[in-house]
């Protein structure tokens, strides 16, 4: 019953997205405006755009392993170090309210200041290239995974610290048995806003470092040369790209929150 209820949530999710690219199709050719291209040509632009370029292995070829790819790797990077060094610090600082005191004006000043006008500082200390973009990535998507974690880690009860305390639980049970899955949905709700962040900082770093390569070399490049499709093929890429990173990290979530009761009462 819940499954059939999920399926139907889905297609009418994907009805009303089929609607809106229809009405944009219609409106986009009858307007004919060359700056905001229907999206037939862009999906048209988009096959040659993705795929062209010098053939290479495994039949892929151009762009896709010269930009996409490049994109994808500093990407990654980026938030998969901003994970591994926000939870643990977050997890150490949310169970020690003295330390978190100390730190957390210096902490609220760093996240107020945006990663894109750090670029230029970036650039001159790392130098035009991926380690400059790997570290605005990781700077932009550190602050919501380690604040939120902070807050996780908080909520754990006295009841919980109490109990541990009775049946003397090692100091490694506490924390993978009990500070990490009490503060695993506010963990999970900073990787989600991080991720986000992460795939519009590393197409801003691209654009603004002097990049060779990537996602938003190729899409300032399009624009200036006036390839108004092809540009609005790269938009498209990144839509995509965030789309299926949700979906990804999506499925781990529900995985890994089985058994929390908010997901549970989701899936009456």
């Amino acid at each position: 019953m819940n499954g059939g209820r999920r399926w139907l949530d889905f297609a009418r999710r994907w009805v009303v997205f089929v609607v809106f690219v229809g009405v944009w199709q219609l409106v986009a050719y009858s307007a004919a405006n060359p700056y905001f291209p229907p999206p037939s040509g862009i999906l048209s632009a988009a096959g040659h755009t993705w795929f062209s370029g010098p053939a290479s292995h495994l039949y892929l070829s151009g762009a896709f392993t010269d930009d996409i790819l490049p994109s994808l790797g500093r990407l990654l990077a980026g938030f998969a170090i901003a994970a591994v060094a926000g939870i643990p610090a977050g997890l150490a600082l949310g169970r020690s309210a003295r330390a978190t005191d100390y730190v957390s004006p210096m902490f609220f000043f760093a996240r107020a200041v945006p990663a894109t006008l750090l670029v230029p500082v970036f650039l001159v200390a790392f130098g035009i290239g991926p380690r400059m973009e790997i570290v605005t990535v990781l700077w932009g998507a550190i602050w919501p995974i380690l604040l939120n974690t902070i807050d996780g880690a908080r909520a754990v009860d006295e009841v919980k610290t109490e109990t541990a305390r009775a049946f003397r639980i090692s100091r490694s049970g506490w924390i993978f048995g009990v500070v990490l899955p009490t503060a695993l949905p506010k963990v999970f709700a900073g990787l989600r806003l991080a991720l986000s962040l992460a795939i519009i900082l590393m197409v801003v770093s691209e654009l603004m470092g002097g990049s060779t390569n990537g996602i938003g070399y190729q899409l300032i490049n399009a624009q200036g040369n006036f390839q108004l499709p092809q540009m609005w093929a790269w938009i498209v890429l990144v839509s995509l790209l965030g789309y299926v990173a949700n979906l990804v990290l999506s499925a781990v979530e529900r995985r890994a929150l089985g058994w929390h009761p908010g997901f549970q009462a989701e899936e009456v």
